[in-house]
């Protein structure tokens, strides 16, 4: 089959093309042919080493395609099957070795592009606002990167549950895009962003934000919330946030800080499907919009890196088997 194989640590060139062997699925396990492979920043934090990861691999963990045969021990799943997973070791290549306990059932009405490149956000948008932190109605919270994968489906998430969302961008292009997703307040980044926070809440700041950016967001991301507020900090997009002392968040509220992943709020079979059956059924009532907006062959996966690591994509991104 065609693959791409991470060859060594490093920048996007890394990536590379060729031919590997099929591999076979044991027990337990389904093998599916995929019709669509997510790309994720976590994909990039291994690739370049600041995750641990072992040279040469497949890199990708998401993806949705057909079942084209099953291991021994498998019950529920059969050949033909639309499934989609997000911790399939290996999902970069056009045949995919996926534990049969990790595969969900794709609904009707949902496509392959959107179940293969959504799930990883998905399900951490549903982790976020039902597991790290718990806002409810009428309670306001900051996104960043309101315009990035997981920030236009928990936007749309947080609507659909009585919240009032304020999100950053950094172009116009985005700021359209995090409007039309339901966000009520966009800001743009920079020095002045608590500011205008705290002004759109009375003062007070926010008891949630949802910080995704990491080291160029920390410090306005503390800034804005509320006494007793929490920041979840879910991603690292422009590099880790420096070591920093605890003691501060004493004076600026009792505030405290997460660093969930969403392994922990996965890790039975029960649920990942229960939250994966909510927000795949969401997609399929037309009550969530994924937008995929960068569809790359799988050839080319070393420039969906490059786009993903400038800032240059919006909404998902897919690759697409050659």
């Amino acid at each position: 089959m065609r693959a791409i194989q991470v060859v060594r640590h490093g920048g996007p060139e890394v990536l590379e093309f060729g031919t590997v062997d099929d591999p076979i699925p044991a027990p337990g396990e389904i093998l599916v042919r995929t019709a669509a492979i997510g790309v994720n920043f976590i994909d990039t934090y291994l690739r370049r080493g600041l995750y641990p990861s072992t040279p040469p691999y497949i890199p990708g963990s998401e993806g949705a395609g057909e079942v084209v045969s099953v291991g021994a021990d498998v019950d529920g799943i059969d050949v033909g099957r639309r499934v989609c997973w997000v911790d399939g070791p290996g999902s970069y290549a056009e045949l995919v070795a996926v534990p049969a306990s990790r595969a969900v059932p794709v609904p009707d009405g949902v496509p392959d592009d959107a179940a293969g490149s959504a799930m990883l956000r998905g399900l951490t948008a549903h982790y976020l606002l039902d597991g790290s932190a718990h806002p409810g109605p009428g309670d306001t919270v900051l996104v960043h990167a309101g315009a990035g994968g997981v920030g236009l489906i928990l936007t749309q998430l947080a609507k659909r549950r009585g919240l009032r969302v304020i999100t950053t961008v950094s172009t116009d292009e985005k700021a359209d895009l995090s409007s039309a997703a339901g966000a009520d307040h966009v800001l743009r980044y920079g020095d002045s962003l608590a500011e205008e926070v705290r002004s759109l809440t009375d003062g007070r700041g926010v008891p949630v934000v949802y910080d995704g950016v990491g080291a160029d967001t920390f410090e306005q991301s503390l800034a804005s919330t509320a006494v007793r507020g929490i920041i979840v900090l879910f991603g690292a997009a422009s590099g880790p946030v420096p070591p920093f002392d605890l003691q501060r968040l004493n004076p600026a509220g009792s505030l405290s800080v997460t660093r969930p992943t969403l392994a922990h709020f996965i890790a039975g079979t029960d649920e990942l499907r229960w939250r994966a059956g909510e927000f795949l059924g969401a997609i399929a009532d037309g009550d969530i919009d994924v937008r995929v907006g960068q569809r790359y062959r799988l050839s080319d996966a070393a420039q969906a890196h490059e786009d993903l690591e400038n800032r240059a994509t919006t909404g998902a991104t897919v690759l697409l088997p050659d």
